[in-house]
């Protein structure tokens, strides 16, 4: 559905356009609806739980079959290879649902859900998505409404295709200038988190707007749209424009590019910020909260143990670049561990083919198949009381990398390669 039929032709943002394509109505924000969903993503932490709750609905039903098998992906990211007997125990239960619903199950360890759906073409603009993860918001990067939800409502979208919203307001940010040298999309979104909170924009659509953000690349863009949970977000959505028009062509042949799928010029917002962006520093989300943010420049000098260099904020092939090349030949500091971890099977072989891989190993940092691992505080590279973890991923909570007693502070690829040289917080400016 491109436009709105009848004589409601007042402006819209996109959000609206969504909610309203999926209601069958013209709706505003501030309006509860029943809406259709396009696609529904669930993992192998949160899926077991949506299973047991589909078949507690779907009880009495003689034919418990999901709505429609075509629009839910599973995504083994999470514990993967199984580290336990729990997790291989919930992958067996997985693999089963799938195989008996004709659900396509990513059980082969692609990498991480939030790479591997815009990866492999799932993702459309126009398009409202759910997932059983609260960084679904990152497939907004591709002007789609994408939020997380929890199992139990994912649940209900297996058993219907449906599920209730609030349409929500829009926060717009729009931004202009040009990133400075060494200074990335990571540092960028960290500066509007540290700005309105992690409650400045609750429940609403952040919507990254201006020539700064039109000038970002697709990947880039989904570290910006990832993060819009952090700052209270129900979805983090970026426009559709010719850039992402290229990248679905790269993986739908077919795709058209419709120009509908944007906020009109006169249309409502609950608040709208202008930056300029030309002077920013590189930015370091501080413990225990992402909105604790600070220029690199308060925090040089900080002790760090370990770096986690992937997740599916800065786990591409562009991230996981901008480290080696500042790394050079040099190698990872004494006494410092350094993870990378790419964020997909297709990330990981393209940095091989690079040499990317090989160059890493040699300087001296671990690198592990794709998976989320360390971001959410399981499989491996666990922190211990009293270490210092640095991390290109977007949590640093209390515990979130392992002892809750353990510090972890968030930056860019680019500091995260300058802090692997000298073991400590660094400006990459500077290296």
């Amino acid at each position: 559905m491109t436009g709105m039929s009848g004589s409601d032709k007042r402006p819209m943002t996109v959000s609206e356009k969504i909610f309203s394509k999926a209601s069958g109505k013209s709706v505003k924000a501030g309006d509860f609806v029943l809406a259709n969903i396009d696609l529904a993503m669930t993992h192998d932490i949160t899926g077991p739980l949506a299973i047991q709750g589909f078949y507690e609905i779907m009880n009495d039903q003689e034919d418990k079959k999901v709505w429609d098998p075509s629009k839910i992906v599973i995504v083994f990211d999470h514990q993967v290879p199984a580290d336990s007997i729990y997790a291989a125990q919930n992958h067996i239960m997985l693999r089963k649902f799938a195989e008996e619903q004709g659900i396509l199950n990513y059980d082969v360890y692609e990498g991480v859900c939030h790479q591997v759906l815009p990866e492999k073409g799932h993702v459309l603009p126009g398009d409202l998505i759910v997932g059983s993860d609260s960084h679904t918001c990152a497939y907004g990067s591709l002007g789609a409404f994408s939020t997380g939800i929890g199992s139990t409502d994912m649940a209900a979208v297996f058993a219907t295709g449906k599920l209730w919203f609030r349409v929500p307001e829009t926060f717009r940010f729009e931004i202009k200038g040009k990133l400075p040298e060494r200074v990335y999309s990571k540092d960028l979104i960290l500066h509007l988190i540290g700005d309105v909170g992690v409650e400045g924009a609750r429940y609403m659509a952040a919507e990254f707007e201006g020539p700064a953000v039109r000038a970002l690349s697709i990947p880039e863009r989904m570290t910006m749209s990832n993060m819009a949970i952090e700052m209270g977000g129900k979805a983090g959505i970026i426009e559709a424009d010719e850039v992402t028009a290229a990248y679905l062509k790269e993986r739908i042949p077919d795709y058209e590019f419709d120009p509908y799928w944007k906020s009109d010029e006169d249309a409502a917002y609950f608040d709208v910020r202008h930056y300029d962006i030309s002077d920013l520093e590189p930015q370091v989300a501080c413990p225990h909260n992402v909105d604790n943010v600070k220029p690199v420049s308060e925090v040089e000098g900080t002790k760090v143990d370990q770096i986690f260099m992937g997740s599916c904020t800065n786990g591409r092939f562009e991230d996981i670049k901008i480290l080696a090349d500042i790394m050079g030949d040099e190698p990872v500091a004494k006494g410092l561990r350094l993870l990378v971890v790419p964020a997909s099977r297709t990330e990981y072989m393209k940095l091989m083919k690079a040499g990317y891989i090989e160059k890493l190993m040699e300087a001296g940092a671990i690198v592990e198949s794709p998976c989320c691992g360390p971001c959410m505080g399981g499989s491996f590279g666990l922190l211990g009381a009293g270490e210092v973890g640095l991390a290109t991923s977007n949590r640093n909570f209390k515990g979130r990398e392992g002892s809750a007693e353990s510090f972890v502070y968030l930056c860019s690829p680019a500091t995260a390669g300058a802090s692997a040289l000298t073991g400590e917080i660094t400006d990459p400016r500077k290296v």
